[in-house]
């Protein structure tokens, strides 16, 4: 059994992960049952139907929730799903604070889906706590952000968003999708409830969907306990079983992810197509004084401009050969899209709108010399 004072890589390969107790398995099992045997009317093993609990997403959720610094967590059949249902704690006429710089499925669900209850919500730049504190709206009962941000890689202060979050008697909420528990853990800097689209870093092989969210705070852990069996948004035990897997070598990922992301952001810098590289880790970044303070590194996520607007944003996308020109992130390979007419389009005409000549990458774990000229050849062919 792993113990909370050992390592993540220790942990990500321990932590609720004994061997199974009647074969001696090493690897957790694949529980495909829908359902338990119980000796006698209501007394069962503590499990009695999959969609309740399974041995399977408990190691799961025990294991993602040591990485997490938290003392509870639940696994979910997607990113959304694990949104959609902290989400469903909120009662008519509560507010929503979103970031302004935010994942399109996320803005389509709080903007369009969640008011359908009677819940409103507003964008604001999370980059000035003060601000935040100064235009307060009394029914705000969550402050919801990513950090960094989905696709603009801005980076906000947990610690200084918490602190005024919870002066109001509000929850912050922290998308740590881009980062992975790995690089950063924002429990430990003040954030109520910590959320992943496990489908990203965590899952690491696109393959497999789902998502996860985790927290320290026992009434909320315990609505959302509720929630998660009764809306049923859960993962199968496969998917559970191949997150577990790439959970992993969650710490070995991320080190290649983040070498291979320096260097194209060299080459980026230097590129004369490109005229702005967004990367947490460069010490230019405006927000480099907050990675240094919560974050382990910048990570493999790089979004950058380049001259000559949306057609030129667009055909870069198309000129790659080893970046594959998809949706998504966080994977072993590398990833290229245009996100104002992909994974940002329903944020057009809204705060949350991302500029037309953005090209987001997700840097993958190839050799970095084929990365950097396949990107190079890409740009200088626009």
């Amino acid at each position: 059994m792993s113990e909370h004072n050992d390592g993540f890589e220790t942990r990500a390969i321990h932590a609720g992960q004994d061997p199974e107790p009647i074969t001696g398995a090493v690897i957790t099992p694949i529980f495909q049952t829908s359902t338990y045997a119980q000796p006698s009317p209501g007394d069962h093993t503590g499990y009695e139907y999959s969609r309740t609990d399974n041995p399977t997403r408990t190691a799961l959720q025990e294991a993602l929730s040591s990485l997490e610094g938290a003392a509870h967590g639940f696994a979910f059949s997607s990113g959304l799903a694990a949104e959609d249902t902290v989400l469903r704690i909120l009662r008519a006429g509560d507010h929503i604070v979103l970031g302004n710089d935010a994942y399109g499925g996320t803005f389509r669900l709080i903007s369009q889906v969640v008011t359908r209850a009677g819940i409103t919500w507003s964008a604001a730049d999370l980059t000035d706590p003060a601000a935040l504190d100064a235009n307060w709206n009394p029914a705000t009962k969550i402050v919801w952000m990513e950090t960094p941000t989905n696709p603009l890689l801005t980076v906000f202060s947990i610690r200084e968003i918490a602190e005024v979050t919870h002066k109001h008697g509000a929850k912050l909420v922290v998308d740590n999708t881009f980062a992975s528990p790995y690089l950063q853990q924002p429990i430990a800097h003040g954030a109520d409830l910590v959320i992943h689209s496990t489908t990203k870093y965590i899952g690491g092989h696109s393959d497999v969907v789902g998502g996860f969210a985790a927290t320290n705070d026992d009434e909320w852990a315990q609505d959302i306990k509720y929630l998660q069996n009764a809306v049923g948004a859960v993962p199968g035990p496969q998917d559970c079983f191949l997150t577990l897997r790439g959970l992993k070598t969650l710490g070995v990922r991320m080190d290649r992810h983040t070498e291979n992301a320096e260097r194209i952001v060299e080459m980026l810098l230097a590129h004369p197509k490109v005229h702005t590289v967004l990367y947490p880790g460069l010490d230019s970044h405006p927000g480099a004084d907050i990675v240094q303070e919560q974050m382990k590194a910048g990570g493999g996520m790089i979004s950058f401009q380049v001259t000559g607007g949306i057609e030129a944003a667009k055909a870069v996308t198309t000129k790659t050969r080893l970046f594959t020109l998809a949706e998504s992130l966080g994977g072993i390979e590398s990833l290229i899209e245009h996100p104002g007419v992909m994974t940002h389009a329903s944020a057009a005409g809204s705060p949350l709108e991302v500029p037309d000549d953005l090209v987001r990458l997700s840097v993958g774990i190839e050799t970095a010399d084929d990365l950097l000229a396949d990107l190079n050849n890409a740009l200088d062919g626009i």
